[in-house]
């Protein structure tokens, strides 16, 4: 019995011992592998909340300005016209303008994916932010422009092309108007309207609230946006449509297009308002709007009659605004019939008048 126990000792022995060789004799399993760091998450979409209130109170005045109507039936009726239409300031209305594009731009997916690519390396898009900063045009080189562009023009193109239309049935009015006795006579506070247009036109519009929200949601890739009704069924575009515009564009389109890629890598949030604000600059339609201001103050200086500030309204306010718009856009001009030719003088030859034969002297 003794003896068994000893065996069974002595080989529990070996085996550990076996075990243990066999076990210093195998490969040490490899060391695991180093952790990794995630990159980090590119940083989210962000427009300024002032940016999109511009681009609301734009779009705002368009639509409203775009409503007025040709009908009128006395002196008050012309007179809360010319308060809807005067009431923008150019600097504000063309910084809307470049605004609201930069929220279209955004609607594009192209686009936008093609900008954010560059977003997830921290290097690489403070350097594409510089550069867009120094030159807008370089947004134009990522893909999805030409349909970004395409969104803008249509879209702008729409908004100016209805306010034109109006703009010629109201002008149009200021002649068939005046068969109206009403509309001779003498408008009341020349004066005060003038100085309301004045103040009216240095006061920055207002933005809507709901407006606001469904332009923020949009500029996010949310919902798009609903565009305006055509003027004619001529006019019709299809927002929602890629069309594809090739360049060379419009300074306006092409600050939006710069806005809405800043915004793309999370450099256009309200951090970055000043940097955004220089960036869409642009003076060249910024003459426009003033020059329309200041022949609009003048055609009111000189209006008397009530069927004068018909003109004012359909000509300075609505047709002036809208040509700046189109301009701006780089969107179709509408076709201006060209003015007929000044009759020529006639010129009546006069007949040649007989010499009187001089009288032969009489002799002496």
């Amino acid at each position: 019995m003794l003896s068994t126990t000893r065996t069974r000792a002595a080989l529990t022995a070996i085996v550990v011992v076996a075990a243990t060789l066999l076990a210093s004799c195998e490969t040490p399993p490899p060391p695991p592998p180093p952790l990794v760091a995630a990159p980090p998450a590119p940083p989210p979409i962000t427009l300024s909340s002032s940016i999109v209130e511009k681009a609301s109170a734009f779009r705002g005045y368009m639509q409203r300005a775009g409503a007025i109507g040709a009908t009128f039936e006395n002196g008050d009726q012309i007179q809360a016209s010319l308060k809807v239409g005067v009431a923008y300031e150019p600097k504000q209305f063309l910084s809307g303008a470049t605004a609201y594009a930069a929220v279209l731009a955004l609607q594009d997916p192209t686009y936008v994916a093609s900008v954010r690519s560059f977003a997830t390396d921290p290097v690489q898009r403070q350097s594409i932010i510089n550069q867009i900063i120094a030159d807008p045009a370089y947004a134009v080189g990522f893909k999805g422009s030409d349909t970004a562009a395409g969104r803008i023009i249509d879209t702008l193109g729409a908004e100016g092309l209805r306010l034109y239309t109006a703009g010629k049935a109201v002008k149009q009015a200021a002649y068939d108007v005046q068969r109206a006795k009403w509309s001779t006579l003498p408008v009341l506070d020349r004066d005060g309207r003038l100085a309301y247009a004045k103040t009216m036109s240095a006061t920055p519009a207002l933005a809507d609230s709901a407006d606001v929200a469904a332009l923020q949601q949009a500029s996010m890739g949310g919902v798009p946006l609903v565009p305006a009704p055509p003027a004619a069924p001529a006019a019709a575009v299809t927002v929602s449509g890629p069309r594809s515009a090739p360049p060379p564009y419009k300074p306006l389109v092409i600050r939006g297009l710069a806005v809405a890629a800043l915004a793309a890598l999370g450099a256009a949030g309200d951090n970055n308002l000043a940097t955004i604000d220089a960036v869409m600059v642009e003076p060249a339609s910024a003459m426009c709007l003033n020059m329309a201001k200041l022949n609009l103050y003048q055609c009111l200086a000189v209006a008397k009659p009530h069927y004068e500030d018909v003109f004012c309204l359909g000509q300075h306010i609505m047709i002036d605004t809208s040509m700046c718009v189109l301009k701006a856009s780089g969107a179709a001009l509408p076709y201006e019939p060209p003015p007929p030719p000044k009759p020529e003088p006639v010129v009546t030859k006069k007949k040649p008048v007989a010499k009187k034969r001089a009288s032969a002297k009489k002799k002496s």
